[in-house]
């Protein structure tokens, strides 16, 4: 008899709750949905809605650079090529670029095994466009001062950080993951020269709502 994969979200509570590591249980988590053990992780193959939404009838200016973090199976770095960005993307797990790139044979995306917490120094202001969604809020409320400061830091001289992330509920118990973000937490993503841009609230049918925040080096 067939045995039905354990849903993924369950897994992560699991394992996040488990580990004393808050980035470890990412590729545990990833290699388990490749294994069929568990529902893929953010399986999708589409852009996040609101990435799209967002960047309806925008186009990349010549030679601009586009960067994803945490980019999972490819879905939105994906995107960001098709926009005609150079795009380089990223995730901790190496079974989630091995997967990326496996579903995106012919791509031109540059993807990376790579720990926000230690990326390489070359990306330090190089990029145009970053595109940061949900991987923020994965990590804990003790690492998000450090994780907003290297996503800011990836971003160009008069680029853009396009930040999306879920608005804290008021009966959050704060257990996570994620950890949802409040206004204030959003705010954070400014500083070093980056500027907020706008804020946008975003409802969802069925789900949570987001936030969703443009920012500009200036």
């Amino acid at each position: 008899m067939t045995t039905e994969p354990r849903d993924w979200q369950s897994e992560a509570d699991r394992l996040a709750a488990a580990t004393d590591d808050p980035t470890a249980w990412f590729e545990t988590l990833y290699a388990a949905g490749v294994a069929g053990e568990v529902s893929m992780p953010w399986d999708r193959d589409q852009p996040h809605w609101a990435l799209q939404e967002w960047s309806h009838g925008r186009a990349a200016a010549e030679g601009a650079r586009g960067l994803v973090v945490g980019c999972g199976l490819g879905g939105d770095a994906e995107h960001l090529a098709a926009l005609g960005f150079a795009t380089t993307a990223f995730d901790i797990s190496e079974t989630a670029v091995a997967t990326a790139r496996a579903r995106h044979p012919e791509s031109s995306v540059d993807y990376h095994v790579a720990d926000l917490f230690a990326l390489p120094p070359e990306w330090r202001q190089r990029f145009d466009l970053v595109v940061e969604i949900f991987t923020a809020q994965a990590l804990p409320r003790d690492l998000r001062s450090r994780a907003t400061a290297a996503i800011r830091d990836l971003v160009a001289p008069r680029g853009q950080l396009l930040a999306i992330e879920a608005i804290l509920p008021a009966d959050d118990d704060g257990s996570g993951p994620p950890w949802p973000f409040t206004r204030s937490d959003i705010d954070a993503f400014a500083g070093d020269g980056l500027s907020l841009v706008s804020v946008d609230e975003l409802a969802q049918p069925d789900s949570f709502p987001l936030w969703r925040a443009e920012l500009r080096r200036t």
